[in-house]
């Protein structure tokens, strides 16, 4: 485990998949990410990489060739090596190999950099195509935070905060993790989403496009939360497994396949197109009250 500390925050990553695991506020003394209980879910904020959700029969198609790929893709599984770092950032780094290019068939450079600045934490994904062909990929983010966050609160008294205004559908999710054609309505002219364990029955709440670059955690109870700003992420996930205490915000460059994918890489929704030599970034940012 490797160590990010300033005056307000102590925050713990682990190479394997590059993975936030502990965020712990000294002034507050509050941990805020979820503990990644194995009996519900035993990842804390695992990085998706190179595609968001599933794929349809876990399997896509480029230059008439199929390949296969489990959820999420394979980086949250693998080892990164620490490239740079210190007491307020590292940088962590995985290169494309054998074992990668049997699965995706593109050479890259994935680097996930944490640092600690004014009181927030900022995660930089930076994407490298070092070849002469174009690159094809989808990443995003996948942390969890505790919720109930203090004692005497219940997960109903917490809700999400939208930076803006928000009339949203939620994309529903089907029994293969495909998105479906039709959405359903979710939000009305409103910023307010209360957290309820039943949201999850079916799997994430999915959104395309919100107005919004930034979502709370908060509640009337108590005035400890968190936030996140996620420019230049154009989908997002909110998610919890069945009866757990904590809620994922989860800002995508990507997102599942739909249920009439036709299954090509080039064409699959939100898929991002890296040119030879050309760099890809995206930043999210936590700031904790």
């Amino acid at each position: 485990m490797f160590y990010l500390e300033d005056a307000n925050l102590k925050v713990g990553i682990h190479p394997k998949g590059a993975e936030l695991q502990s965020i712990y506020h000294k002034g507050h003394g509050l941990e805020y990410m979820w503990d990644g209980n194995p009996a519900f879910w035993a990842k804390h904020s695992p990085l998706l990489f190179p595609i968001v959700g599933t794929l349809k029969e876990n399997t896509y198609y480029y230059k008439g060739r199929a390949y296969s790929l489990g959820r999420h893709g394979f980086a949250r599984d693998m080892e990164f090596r620490t490239e740079s770092g210190g007491k307020g950032s590292f940088t962590f780094l995985l290169v494309s190999d054998a074992s990668t290019r049997g699965k995706f068939p593109f050479d890259f450079e994935l680097r996930v950099m944490y640092e600690l600045a004014g009181g927030s934490l900022h995660t930089r994904y930076s994407v490298k195509n070092p070849s002469e062909e174009e690159l094809f990929f989808s990443i995003g983010a996948h942390p969890a935070f505790r919720v109930p966050l203090v004692p005497d609160t219940d997960y109903r008294d917490y809700y999400l905060e939208f930076g803006h205004e928000e009339t949203l559908s939620r994309w529903p999710i089907s029994k293969e993790g495909l998105i479906e054609t039709r959405s359903l309505p979710l939000l009305d002219h409103s910023r307010r989403l209360p957290l309820s364990k039943e949201f999850f029955s079916r799997d994430a709440l999915v959104l395309k496009h919100p107005l919004s670059t930034s979502l709370s955690l908060k509640s009337d109870k108590t005035e400890r939360g968190l936030r996140m700003d996620f420019p230049g992420f154009p989908f997002l996930g909110i998610w919890a497994a069945p009866g757990a205490d904590f809620v994922c915000i989860e800002p995508w460059c990507g997102i599942a396949d739909g249920v009439d994918s036709d299954q090509q890489l080039v064409s699959k929704e939100g898929v991002i197109r890296l040119g030879a030599g050309e760099l890809f970034e995206r930043t999210w940012t936590l700031s904790f009250f």
